[in-house]
């Protein structure tokens, strides 16, 4: 990768930092719309009674306040590189009553846990961000005790993700977007097919599969939805920041437009499709 490991990994803190307060107000209608992703996971995952779970990069506290709420009698531990976010998911978790479910800032590049220590590891929509996926996916089979399921999702490829691309393929139209450094972080960083199954076999998991899941972001109008992508979506942001304000505005009735032609029973709908991959940690 050209650029610097701790150069991204402090951009990408400082990211979600910045957005934090974005997803908190949105979390509602996030945690609706990336649930079944979670839940395909979860499903995955075969949880039990007493289960230590770890769920990486878990931003406000999905899919592991699902995880704690199946299983009372385990434990959750969520991380994040975000301070924020994980305040956020521990005020989820306060809310939802749940005692099993803490919170711990760590990178995923170098996760502070004992080897063999989880029955099970989540990571959604996380390996798109961290700057060394394969080393992501080694400290996972590191952490997970043998027999232990790690389940991940990363979107799949911008064609089948129109909540994306429908604001992200606009800008793209109007604004100069210098192309990223090959292998930087973004949203289809991960998309290509193959890519993460033969990561978690190069990690060292065993039975490893792949599974398509697709759900739909609702958005009650198509103002909604634009301002929804402006307050969380940090390459959207970044993009805006290219257009004088003549040309931000014609990229927002752009959008709008766009939005529009996708309303269905009177809301605006736009699929959204990933990739699910599970792996079992070896046996020792």
């Amino acid at each position: 990768m050209s650029a610097n490991l701790d150069d991204i990994r402090n951009q990408q803190r400082e990211t979600w930092d910045k957005f934090s307060a974005g997803w908190k107000k949105w979390d509602s209608l996030v945690l609706g719309w990336l649930a079944p992703f979670g839940d395909a996971m979860l499903r995955r995952a075969n949880l039990s009674s007493g289960f230590s779970v770890l769920d990486i990069a878990a931003g406000t506290g999905e899919p592991g306040l699902t995880a704690a709420a199946a299983i009372p009698d385990g434990q959750v531990v969520v991380t994040d590189l975000s301070e924020n976010m994980l305040a956020a998911a521990a005020e989820n978790a306060a809310r939802r009553g749940l005692k099993n479910f803490k919170t711990q800032l760590c990178d995923a590049g170098a996760l502070p846990f004992a080897d063999a220590s989880f029955d099970a590891v989540l990571c959604r929509f996380g390996f798109m961000f961290f700057p060394d996926v394969a080393a992501a996916a080694r400290e996972m089979a590191r952490v997970a005790k043998p027999g232990a399921r790690v389940c991940a999702a990363v979107w799949s490829a911008p064609a089948k993700n129109p909540w994306a691309t429908t604001v992200m393929g606009t800008i793209a139209r109007h604004a100069e977007m210098p192309p990223p450094p090959p292998g930087s972080p973004g949203l289809f960083r991960c998309a290509a097919e193959g890519m993460m199954a033969e990561t978690f076999r190069g990690a060292g998991f065993r039975d490893v599969a792949e599974e398509e899941v697709s759900a739909m972001m609702v958005h009650d109008t198509p103002e909604r939805y634009w301002d929804f992508m402006t307050e969380i979506a940090a390459p959207v942001v970044a993009g805006l920041s290219r257009a004088d304000a003549p040309t931000r505005e014609k990229i927002r009735r752009e959008v709008l437009e766009l939005a529009l032609q996708s309303v269905s029973d009177g809301k605006v709908h736009l699929r959204s499709t990933a990739t699910v991959i599970t792996g079992t940690r070896q046996q020792s």
